[in-house]
């Protein structure tokens, strides 16, 4: 089964008949399905097809992408010095802007383990400083000895 290149329907034809109408239309046969009975074969520019195919499939990955955003993990300790704090919360307001979100941890070391208000007030003073960009998605929770929020970036109002 032939197909022309305007997707009109040719026939059955030979394989050296369908190679002849390919070369005459200077384009290329190509065997669409071969598991068929009869087997579909078209006739366009195998070229152009290839690039319209790889171009929808970059496309679809583009967006799978854009809907799958990241999460950042940052981690602060209850010691943790403010050039140190500003650096990570400049780096997680770049980050937020880019549309993902930013889980804060905290790793609790000895004795800190006994003032986890301690590790709860660094994070939500993380929080605090970066709530013109984000909004807290989930708040501090104690896990073992770790202790993590997650933020996610504000959602813009459209006037």
């Amino acid at each position: 089964m032939v197909i022309g290149p305007n997707g009109e329907q040719m026939g059955i034809k030979g394989l050296q008949d369908a190679k002849t109408l390919a070369n005459y239309a200077g384009l290329d046969l190509v065997l669409m399905s071969d598991n068929t009975t009869p087997a579909v074969a078209k006739i366009m520019d195998y070229n152009k097809y290839k690039y319209e195919k790889q171009k929808k499939i970059k496309e679809q990955q583009k967006r799978q992408r854009e809907n799958n955003k990241e999460i950042k993990e940052y981690q602060l300790s209850v010691t943790i010095d403010v050039h140190d704090f500003e650096t990570r919360k400049r780096n997680a307001l770049a980050y937020l802007e880019k549309g993902h979100r930013i889980k804060a941890s905290i790793r609790f070391k000895g004795r800190q383990l006994g003032h986890p208000e301690l590790g709860e007030e660094v994070l939500l003073k993380f929080a605090n400083e970066l709530d013109s960009a984000a909004v807290i998605e989930a708040q501090p929770k104690l896990e073992g000895r770790n202790m993590f929020m997650i933020l996610a970036p504000k959602k813009e109002e459209r006037k």
